[in-house]
């Protein structure tokens, strides 16, 4: 029987909707706030557009249809596994501690930063998530969240406005630690301004509130994800909408679609930000993920990150991706077996698991070859007997 083709279920987007598209895209030369010069693209409109397609070419179909792993029995085993052999690795879903939301002015309310890189942007705060897990790219958990406090501590927490208007060179000082200081700079800004052309403030907050019908994403808290004192009219390029209602009609997908049309900002960056702040059911594949889905062969050879993450998010259940993610990537970090920098020769479990398995699926064979044996036996004594019979 062929194997089942990973597809997506198109009910969670069959919910009322609304269009989270920009009115307006803001082209090069464009002035930012306060008559404050928008920063040139770092890519032309094209590679947006390309961006956004392959989004869209693998919400629905995995790019790899007919690769039956992993399968949802193999993704518990392996949660089970992790689980057991990482018991202070937190695998299960908990809201972000409420930080407050940003003014228009991009001041929030609550209090200090806890956007520790190691759970890339696990903060209240959608725009403050997204800086944070743009800072943990290509760096160590440690260095860009040393970077982090760093930028909040030059223009103050939730201050987007003072970071959108600075000049690029004090925001990468202030980001050094992080690694490619100039470059996520000005990334950074240009979301900033980007977000303040498109909605009229410094939020993201209209991606935060979900209801049942937009995610099926289990947490053991019923707890808003934002202050739910933080309500009322938000200003948006095209009048004023209520950002509980916006809010309540946004899929996963079209949350996705916002985020990675900002220009820096990929499906893992954007998937990152959906699990950790917004609650949703995605699964990011980082380096850690991606090595140790290699390993388990759960994706093909000729699979890249990007392409890894599509055919993963399909494959996973939405119950099991947050756990499964942080445990994969907390025992990548660890595990001198399996280590990347570490050549991947000493042992660990998921080797052992993978050489259990084989293993079983070897005895399995050989139970099997057994018995079709036996019955070829039995069947040539049978035929035996009835040709004995017709001639006596």
């Amino acid at each position: 029987m062929a194997p089942k083709k990973l597809k997506r279920s198109r009910s969670r987007s069959r919910s009322r909707s609304v269009s989270i598209t920009p009115s307006t895209i803001p082209q090069r030369g464009d002035q930012g706030p306060e008559g404050q010069p928008s920063l040139p693209h770092p890519h032309p409109p094209s590679h947006r557009a390309k961006k956004l397609k392959l989004l869209a070419s693998h919400s629905v179909s995995s790019p790899f249809p007919d690769f039956p792993h992993p399968t949802p029995t193999e993704a518990g085993q392996i949660h089970t596994l992790l689980a057991s052999t990482h018991p202070d690795i937190v695998s299960f879903y908990a809201p972000p501690p409420d930080e407050g939301v940003a003014d228009e002015d991009g001041r929030g309310s609550g209090g200090g930063s806890s956007n520790a890189a190691q759970t890339c942007g696990r903060v209240a705060n959608v725009l403050d998530s997204l800086i944070g897990t743009i800072l943990s790219q290509n760096t160590t958990a440690k260095n860009s969240t040393a970077a982090k406090h760093a930028l909040d501590a030059a223009f103050g927490l939730h201050n987007f406005r003072a970071i959108a208007e600075a000049r690029r060179e004090d925001v990468a000082e202030a980001i050094k630690t992080g690694g490619l200081a100039n470059k996520k700079a000005g990334i950074i800004q240009k979301i900033l301004r980007e977000v303040y052309e498109r909605h009229g403030a410094y939020s993201l907050q209209h991606l935060s509130r979900v209801t049942p019908t937009t995610t099926s994403f289990p947490s053991p808290s019923p707890s808003s994800q934002t202050d739910p004192d933080a309500k009322g009219k938000t200003k948006g390029g095209g009048g004023a909408y209520d950002q509980d209602e916006a809010a309540a009609r946004v899929t996963d997908e079209e949350a996705m679609h916002e985020l990675v049309s900002y220009d820096g900002v990929g499906p893992k960056t954007a998937s990152c930000v959906l699990l950790f702040c917004l609650g949703r059911a995605s699964f990011p594949v980082d380096t850690h993920v991606f090595r140790l889905s290699r390993l388990l062969g759960w994706v093909p050879p000729r699979a890249d990150r990007v392409t890894a993450q599509a055919h993963l998010d399909l494959a996973i259940p939405d119950g099991l991706k947050y756990g499964l993610h942080v445990l994969m990537v907390g025992h990548g970090r660890r595990c001198k077996g399996c280590k990347g920098t570490g050549g991947g020769k000493g042992d660990c479990v998921l080797k052992r698991w993978i050489r259990d398995q084989k293993s079983s699926k070897e005895r399995e064979a050989t139970v099997v070859k057994a018995e079709e044996d036996t019955s070829a036996v039995a069947l040539d004594g049978s035929a035996d007997a009835d040709v004995k019979s017709e001639v006596s």
